[in-house]
């Protein structure tokens, strides 16, 4: 993953109501409307439809059109790869376990 397509993946997980999306969206490869998305989080549509538009612009969710609704998605191999940056250098390539991560000084 490109380190400019990281950081704005960062930009809009950086924000209380987008992280709250992206995670009620990870919980499943089924997605949700935005409707059920706003009942389930208590986001206003209105304000709801913005985070939803910053999280597609970071690649972070997809959108699929069923009918007269749309179903959004976690882009889960954005967010895999987005892992993958964070933690490369984790334990100089080492498994991480506890013990390896709390004596790395890297």
């Amino acid at each position: 993953m490109q380190e400019a397509n990281v950081i704005r993946s960062l930009s809009a997980l950086a924000h209380e109501a987008r992280l709250r999306v992206f995670r009620a969206l990870v919980a499943g490869p089924e997605g949700l409307t935005p409707s059920a998305l706003a009942e389930q989080l208590g986001i206003a549509p209105n304000a709801l439809s913005f985070h939803l538009k910053e999280l597609f612009h970071a690649d972070l969710v997809s959108q699929e059109r069923q009918g007269r609704n749309v179903l959004y998605r976690a882009a889960f191999p954005v967010m895999n790869e987005l892992l993958a940056y964070l933690t490369e250098n984790c334990c100089q390539g080492a498994v991480c376990t506890t013990d390896t991560a709390t004596s790395c000084h890297c």
